[in-house]
């Protein structure tokens, strides 16, 4: 496997890709669905399969008006900084002590590697959870063996019991599995303090692979 095109293009042969694209498609066509269609992948697109350094899982798209665009925890730009993200970013400026930006656009994140995808990847407007059942489950499992087999060591940074038990498969010893409670304001707390961005950068340091530069800059206006 050498590309993400390389992926999609084997799992469009799949017969429950087929089955999962029929019941995505129909709900485009008979409701609002987020991300739009063309940002469904949009995660694979700003972090292409070579460049992967760590791997954010999420579990839905947004399902507000103009948030999702396709990467975990990342919404458009104009649109208000949800409160998961508003924790992370009170998290990392706690880490590394770098200031949150006005916005909550993390595509700088993701072309310096960082995979920020979600386990299901449609959801229909106001409505989390909608989209659970029509097959996005398998789809990830696929995707996330593809990662388990990569090549270098990467992070899998796991926030939250849905992101933890998505990656059970991630077994091979090379990468990092960093667990933490959700950073939602809903989640009972013990997110703060786990330091997630510093453990990243030093497993990347350590393993020759560079350091992300979490360091959000702020968008032209």
């Amino acid at each position: 496997m050498n590309s993400w095109k390389e992926f999609l293009e084997q799992e469009r042969k799949e017969d429950y890709f087929v089955k999962l694209m029929e019941k995505v498609d129909e709900a485009y066509d008979n409701g609002t669905v987020y991300p739009p269609r063309d940002e469904m992948f949009s995660c694979f697109d700003l972090c292409p399969y070579e460049n992967i350094k760590a791997v954010i899982i999420g579990q839905d798209p947004y399902h507000g008006a103009g948030q999702a665009h396709g990467l975990s925890f990342s919404v458009k730009p104009g649109i208000k900084t949800p409160p998961s993200l508003k924790n992370i970013y009170k998290e990392l400026k706690s880490d590394l002590g770098i200031d949150a930006p006005k916005h909550g656009y993390l595509a700088s994140w993701a072309k310096q590697g960082v995979l920020m995808m979600n386990t299901s990847w449609t959801v229909t407007e106001g409505k989390a959870g909608s989209h659970k059942k029509f097959g996005w489950a398998k789809f990830t499992q696929r995707a996330l063996d593809i990662l388990n087999n990569y090549d270098k060591p990467l992070v899998f940074i796991l926030w939250g019991n849905h992101a933890i038990d998505a990656a059970k498969g991630v077994t091979n010893p090379q990468h990092l599995l960093l667990k933490a409670p959700h950073p939602s304001p809903l989640a009972g707390g013990g997110f703060f303090g786990t330091k997630p961005f510093s453990q990243t950068n030093d497993f990347l340091k350590k393993n020759g692979r560079g350091a992300i530069d979490w360091q959000i800059e702020e968008l032209d206006k």
